[in-house]
């Protein structure tokens, strides 16, 4: 099937729109960049386990909008020596088959300049990134840099938006339309929450760009429930719940496996 994707749409998003055009449900997993040790090994594991495309992220001091699974994580990256010019040299030597997006905070782009850092990620194969605490009227600067550079700028879109906002995200976000499932941080959750189903569907009704429900999936099933409505899911802490617990490579692969036969129907 053709893809839907319109004129001058970067890689990620033509990507993305192909391969939901076939009637593929999306699966976006997360990687912490520096942990585990293992960590380009993870990327290459989950691509070949069904993963669409994957959140690859920058460790930041303070990362405000994740949960103690993933500050955990961080933090264990941040104490082994992880910065973010090493990170981006060890996502250069990876070659998964999918498009990887970057996902940190704005002080490090901030850090390193706009130039800089957008050329930093061109460089290191990134197709996008998530700078969630960038605001929707800051963005401008960055996106005028980023987009030249071959970099689309993912946005959120919180369900606490009103619909004119929601409008002005979806016109401006590259890639796909991050749609935030539940108000909060980033963790694992016992059920969905009906925020994101409502998100979801309002997204969907404004805009063709791929909308991909992240922050409170956790689980195949809810995996597979959200994507009756939208296009895919970002799995993140789940993920990174697994590898604390030590249960190790093998199980977070399976994991991401399962994920994509839930998406699948299987």
């Amino acid at each position: 099937m053709t893809s839907t994707a319109p004129p001058g749409v970067g890689s990620l998003e033509a990507h993305l729109r192909a391969r939901r055009d076939e009637g593929r449900k999306l699966l976006l997993p997360y990687v912490t960049g520096g942990y585990p040790d293992d960590w380009p090994r993870m990327v290459e594991g989950f691509a070949q386990a069904g993963a669409d495309a994957m959140e690859v992220s920058i460790p930041f001091s303070d990362p405000m909008m994740d949960g103690p699974t993933i500050q955990e994580a961080s933090a264990r990256a941040l104490a082994a020596g992880w910065t973010p010019p090493k990170v981006l040299d060890a996502v250069s030597r990876i070659d998964p088959g999918v498009p990887l997006i970057a996902m940190t905070y704005y002080n490090v782009a901030y850090h390193a300049g706009h130039q800089r850092f957008a050329t930093d990620l061109a460089t290191a194969g990134l197709s996008g990134v998530i700078l969630p605490d960038l605001p929707l009227e800051e963005v401008g600067p960055w996106v005028e840099v980023a987009r030249p550079a071959g970099i689309e700028t993912v946005l959120l879109a919180a369900p606490t938006a009103g619909d004119a906002r929601l409008e002005r995200i979806c016109e401006k976000a590259q890639g796909f339309v991050y749609a935030v499932g539940v108000v909060g941080i980033t963790g694992e959750r016992a059920e969905l929450s009906a925020s994101a189903l409502d998100i979801a569907r309002r997204l969907k009704a404004i805009t063709d760009k791929p909308v991909i429900v992240g922050v409170g999936v956790s689980t195949p099933d809810q995996a597979a429930e959200i994507a009756e409505v939208a296009d895919g899911v970002v799995v993140a802490s789940a993920i990174i719940r697994t590898l604390l617990d030590g249960k190790g490579f093998d199980a977070a692969v399976d994991f991401v496996g399962e994920l994509r036969a839930a998406l699948d129907g299987g």
